[in-house]
């Protein structure tokens, strides 16, 4: 099977794939990993849909032509993860399309529905001989439901766990996929690193992580294999020009006789849209910068010291995200006649 990051087919992407029929000319050489192997999953980023009724957010709304879920078919992908933090930009109505046209291409989903219920549910297939689970958790947004309304599966840690049981008792391989984590920080914070083990303790055999939006560090945990981040697998925003934004990898894990992986490292829509395997200078700088974020992760005391310096770093930012500002409504800001709100 094959694990992957981010797939959000907006700007320069959008044209590319309406009407399908990209999957070559996007995936190049790295398509026939992907083709190959019995279950590749990726986490479809925005929903499928030509709806208008976004909802109110911090943050980008997104969504991408109902077109990418031919493109997913055509390029091998079986199951797209929908438990992030874009699922519910478009209501409902969003989520419902991206769910018809998936199941449409013969696209399995995971990880949102209509209720909690039904995005709680787990999805079995047969790998490798193997009876596999795949559960798919997101960290609490815009997206999460928490009851009856739609939406994402959200992160808490009692019902995840007694679902990762269930999944345990059910399978041969557990396998956790979580959005969640700090936009290009490339590590995990402290308690996303504890988060990731008690997963595992919980009964997952692996836990991938994405939603940064730039790849980081893994480490193995009890012979369980911890991916904090893929980063982005298709996704092109012509603002990010550091590499960062621009490189990830993919995980191939074999269970024919016990759960081995290999790491894949791309690059993804630089100046050419689409996805190619890296090569040349930038893969063994690729493979020394992994091996010292992987370092760093077994390391809690220079783990929170690079969080710190991460907080450090954005606090501005997400100090103005919180900030009141004023609106002037009648007369002059500050008086009986004006209202404030947090934009």
């Amino acid at each position: 099977m094959l694990v992957a990051g981010d797939f959000c087919p907006v700007n320069r992407l959008a044209p590319l794939v309406a009407g399908g029929g990209a999957a070559d000319s996007l995936m190049n050489d790295l398509l026939p990993f992907v083709q190959e192997k019995e279950l590749a999953i990726v986490n479809l980023e925005c929903p499928l849909t030509n709806g208008r009724a976004l909802i109110r957010k911090t943050g980008p709304v997104l969504k991408a032509s109902p077109d990418a879920a031919q493109m997913l078919s055509e390029a091998g992908f079986g199951l797209v993860t929908l438990a992030n933090n874009h699922a519910m930009d478009y209501g409902w109505e969003g989520l419902k399309h991206t769910l018809q046209v998936c199941h449409s291409q013969g696209v399995a989903t995971v990880g949102a529905g209509k209720n909690l219920s039904e995005a709680r549910k787990i999805y079995y297939t047969m790998v490798d001989q193997q009876r596999v689970a795949v559960l798919n958790f997101s960290e609490n947004e815009f997206s999460t439901t928490q009851g009856a309304e739609a939406g994402a599966n959200p992160m808490d840690l009692v019902t995840n766990y007694w679902d990762i049981q269930a999944a345990a008792n059910q399978a041969d391989y557990v396998f956790v996929i979580v959005h969640g984590g700090h936009e290009m920080h490339p590590l995990p914070s402290p308690r996303l690193k504890k988060t990731f083990r008690f997963y595992a303790d919980a009964g997952a055999s692996a836990v991938f992580g994405h939603h940064p939006h730039c790849y980081g560090g893994y480490e193995v945990y009890k012979n369980k294999p911890l991916f904090y981040s893929l980063g982005n697998f298709l996704f092109d925003d012509p603002r990010h020009k550091g590499a960062l934004w621009h490189s990830g990898y993919v995980v191939e894990v074999s269970l024919k006789e016990s759960l081995t992986y290999n790491i894949l490292p791309y690059v993804q829509c630089r100046s050419k849209m689409g996805v190619a395997l890296m090569k040349g200078a930038e893969l063994p700088q690729f493979n020394r910068e992994l091996r010292r974020l992987n370092t760093l992760i077994l390391d809690d005391e220079k783990l929170e010291a690079a969080f710190d310096a991460y907080c450090r770093q954005v606090g501005k930012m997400y100090t103005t995200f919180l900030e009141l500002v004023p609106k002037v409504v009648a007369g002059v800001a500050g008086t009986a006649g004006s209202t404030f709100f947090v934009e």
